[in-house]
C-alpha cells in the first residue's frame, strides 16, 4: 500500500513539475527571443510543452542524472573489502541492485 501512495505521490510531483517547468520555458521563450529574433513568433503553453519535452528527448532522456547503474565502472574496480564495505554503508533498498 506505502509503494501504491509513493507511486501516486510521485505522478502528481512530475505532473506539476512538468506544468510548472511549461510555464517558465513559454515565459522565458516570449520574454527573450521575440525581441532578440524577428520573426520568432509567442509561444503558447502546450508548444512549450511540446518544446520542453523535444529538448528533454534530444539533450537529457528521461532517466534523470545518474539513474541506477551509474557507478558500475566504480564498484568493478574495487577490492571486495571496499565493496562489501561501501554496500554496508547503503540503505538496502539499493543493495540488491548492486550484488
Amino acid at each position: 500500500m506505502r509503494s501504491k501512495t509513493k507511486m501516486a505521490g510521485m505522478l502528481v510531483l512530475g505532473l506539476v513539475a512538468a506544468a510548472v517547468l511549461g510555464g517558465v520555458v513559454m515565459t522565458l521563450w516570449n520574454a527573450i527571443l521575440p525581441g532578440l529574433f524577428a520573426g520568432v513568433g509567442r509561444l503558447d503553453y502546450l508548444h512549450a510543452l511540446g518544446l520542453l519535452i523535444l529538448c528533454r528527448i534530444l539533450f537529457g532522456g528521461f532517466r534523470g542524472h545518474g539513474g541506477g547503474r551509474a557507478h558500475w565502472g566504480k564498484l568493478k574496480s574495487m577490492t571486495p573489502e571496499e565493496r562489501e564495505q561501501m554496500l554496508r554503508a547503503m540503505p538496502e533498498r539499493f543493495r540488491k541492485d548492486c550484488k
